[in-house]
């Protein structure tokens, strides 16, 4: 049966990528909070940059993305890298994480506000959510187009009231806007 969503990141993977995308600002910055051991698992992983970064500071890491094609070339490349990432081509929609699983989630440029319950559902108690995507309220182009991909003003906050905020970040119109961390939102919280 066809999927679209599938059928469109694979023609995406599928194109030439002369360098590899680095790891999120809310993971890059902020790998001091890590616990020094673990399993963790990116969400919708594209060519899991996360991964790789987490992988590097003592985490196994699972990667799930939809496209198989991304599935590939993370595989591929944790096997040419001796890295402790392991990626599996899964609709994090129709088949969620399991209860209890993981020590810590990254979700970056990835929102479907269904699964929040199951991304908190599949930590362990003390376990990390790294979360950072796109917000509505932004100062230029890029990112989806359609607003239900984009996170409303404080929305990551309410999404996850029940964890310990120990990292946010949406500073909106706010100042300068033609520096510091605009268009998305970051957050970092504990079960």
């Amino acid at each position: 049966m066809s999927n679209p969503t599938r059928e469109k990141w694979d023609k995406i993977y599928s194109k030439d990528r002369e360098q590899m995308a680095s790891a999120t600002a809310v993971v890059r910055e902020n790998l001091h909070l890590l616990p020094e051991s673990g399993v963790g698992l990116e969400l919708a992983c594209g060519l899991a940059a996360n991964s790789f970064a987490l992988a590097g500071q003592g985490l196994k890491m699972d990667a799930w993305d939809i496209s198989p094609v991304a599935v590939e070339q993370v595989n591929q490349r944790a096997v040419a890298e001796a890295v402790n990432v392991t990626a599996v081509a899964r609709d994090v929609v129709e088949q969620p994480p399991e209860q209890g699983r993981y020590d810590l989630v990254v979700v970056s440029h990835f929102l479907d506000r269904s699964i929040i319950t199951s991304i908190i559902d599949c930590l362990k108690p003390g376990g990390l959510v790294f979360y950072q995507t796109f917000s509505q309220t932004r100062v230029s182009e890029g990112g989806p187009s359609n607003m239900d991909f984009r996170l409303a003003d404080n929305e990551l906050l309410s999404l996850f009231a029940g964890l310990k905020v120990l990292l946010y970040r949406e500073e909106g119109l706010q100042g300068d806007t033609r520096k510091g961390f605009r268009n998305e939102a970051m957050l970092i919280a504990q079960k």
